[in-house]
Formats: structure tokens, sequence, C-alpha cells
């Protein structure tokens, strides 16, 4: 390789190193759009699961398959049995403030609001809506957005998602599902859950990434949740505890109201009122943050501009130097 052409290439690889970073997420403005894909909604995804995935999830692997969501068509859908009560499995999805902690990728994760809801048939039995702001983190790229999760336990046992869209997020657009059972053949001990989720990326989002959000997700999604579960789990059989079922009338199975006592809204009214209390703190102090952080990029693509122009000075007087010393060589070859 000659000289002239290692420089150019060090000329390339500083331009692209100056070049700021690009981050649409703002917790102060409003999305692009009020939603692209088709939400999820609450309730048994009437999937049939066969010889074939019943053996899968028997071998404790997450079995895959496709279910109908409306307008949407066809969407990826994962089936996982865990050997853990239906409430610890709650109680691993919903901690959603130590989800750095648990999901693979994520980096932040923080609750700044929580409505509670009455639920009634108005409401389709809606229980709470639960907002969250989470980062995840991939080799040169982070990704911040907000979600709007919709809790439904009591009457559909579901939780579904979108984004926040009065916040601006990374992602183009999202929604999710979980749908989860006591597992028929071990419902005071075992789960069964369902899991979906679809992801829309803009076109800055590297492949790799996209490639991740909207595959491998699918069954990492379902793998943290059986860990931790599990693990909970078995610290609570290690000190004797244990999470009973009770029988209803119609013969079928029925969570404990006791279960769910930190989960839902109503029945527990001075923990509802420290969650709202703190939420109100939450979403306080992450507006203060975004704030912050905003200011900081501003400065951030001021000084690497800055930076940028004196590099690219120092480039060009370093060319202008190389081309003098070659006329200069070159004429002393000639004579």
């Amino acid at each position: 390789m000659t000289p002239l052409r290692s420089l150019l290439g060090c000329v390339l690889t500083i331009a692209l190193l100056c070049t700021p970073y690009a981050n649409a997420s703002n917790f102060n403005k409003p999305h692009s759009h009020t939603g692209k894909v088709e939400p999820f909604q609450p309730g048994d995804p009437k999937i049939k699961l066969d010889s074939k995935a019943m053996s899968i999830l028997k071998a404790g692997k997450p079995y895959q398959t496709q279910v109908q969501s409306g307008s949407a068509g066809g969407r990826g859908l994962v089936v996982q049995d865990v050997d853990a009560p239906t409430s610890i499995v709650w109680e691993r999805i919903l901690d959603y403030d130590n989800y750095s902690n648990m999901v693979p990728k994520t980096i932040e994760s923080k609750n700044y609001k929580i409505v509670p809801h009455k639920p009634t048939k108005a409401n389709n039995f809606l229980e709470k809506e639960i907002y969250t702001r989470m980062k995840v983190g991939f080799p040169m790229l982070k990704l911040e957005f907000f979600v709007r999760h919709f809790l439904y336990i009591q009457h559909h046992k579901s939780l579904t998602w979108t984004l926040d869209y009065t916040k601006e997020s990374d992602f183009d657009d999202s929604c999710g599902y979980w749908f989860i059972l006591p597992h028929p053949n071990d419902p005071e001990e075992k789960t069964r859950l369902y899991y979906s989720v679809q992801v829309g990326m803009f076109d800055w989002v590297p492949k790799f990434v996209v490639d991740f959000m909207s595959s491998k997700a699918l069954t990492d999604a379902t793998a943290w949740v059986k860990k931790y579960s599990e693990i909970e789990w078995a610290k609570e059989v290690a000190k004797g505890g244990s999470r009973r079922t009770n029988n209803n009338a119609g013969g079928g199975q029925k969570e404990n109201k006791s279960v769910f006592s930190n989960i839902l809204p109503f029945g527990n009214n001075k923990k509802r009122e420290e969650e709202e209390r703190l939420a109100a703190e939450a979403a306080a102090k992450l507006a203060l943050e975004e704030e912050e952080e905003a200011k900081r990029r501003r400065r951030l693509v001021v000084v690497r501009a800055g930076w940028k122009r004196y590099v690219l000075v120092a480039v060009v007087l370093s060319l202008a130097v190389y081309n003098v010393g070659m006329f200069v060589a070159n004429n002393e070859k000639s004579q």
C-alpha cells in the first residue's frame, strides 16, 4: 500500500470516529406516530400443542409457532413451561425496575407512571397501566424506548403492551403479549407461559440489531423468565414456603387472591399510594435526566464538530506537506 493510500485510510477512519452519534429518544417529545403495528388483544391465544410440541416442552425447551392476530397476520409465538407457580412468574415479569439484572441486552429499566383501574366490562377488565422507560445495549449502539403495559391478570391472565406514543422512542413501533396459565399437569407448582412480540425498527438501526429483536429476542424472553422464576421458587421451597391454588365451584383452577396482593391495584391502598408516589418521583427524575442528557448531547456534538474541523485542517496540511515533499523529491531526481 502506498503512503498516500495509507493516509487516505486514516482520514476516512478519523472522519467516521468524529461523526456524532444519532439518538432519537426523548422523554419530553411525542413519538412520530400513534401506532403502526396492530396491538395484541388479551386472552387465550388458542394454540394447539401436538405431540411434538409437548415433547419439546417436556424437555424444558421453548416451543416456537405462529399465532394469528387480526389484520397483522401471523406472528411468532413462544410457549415455555416453567417449574414455578404462576404468582412467582408474574412477579418476575412485572419486576421492571430489576430488568437490567435479569433480561439480556437490557441495561436500564424504570417505571415512570402507574395508573390503577377498576376492572369492568367497559374497560375489558383492565387492572393497571404501567409505563416503563427501557434501554437496550448492543456493540456501539444503545436504544431507548418507552413502553405502556396493560395488565389483565384476573380475567384474561394476560399482559399486553405498546409504545408510549407520548414519548419519542428509538424503536419505530413495538407491541407484545404475555399469557400465563397454571400448568395443566401440575397447576400448583408449575406454569405454562405464552409470549409474542412485534418490533418495527428505523432504517438507521443496524441489521444485526433488527435480526436480534425480531427472532432471538423471542426465545431469550421466555428463557430469562424461566430461569429467574425457578431460582425464586427454589429459594421459597428451601425456606419451607408454598403457594397454592384454590379450586373454584366450577372445578377449574383459580389463583388465591392473596397471591396477587402485591400486584393488583385494589385491596391494598397503602401499597398502591406508595407505588404511585414512587412512580411520580421516578417520572420527575427521568424528565430531569432526559433534559440533562439532551444538553450533554448538544455539547458533545459541538465539541465533536470542533475537533472534526481541527482534524480535517490537520489532514489537509499534512497532505499539502506530503505533496510538497513529493514534488521536491521528483525535481531532485529529474536534475
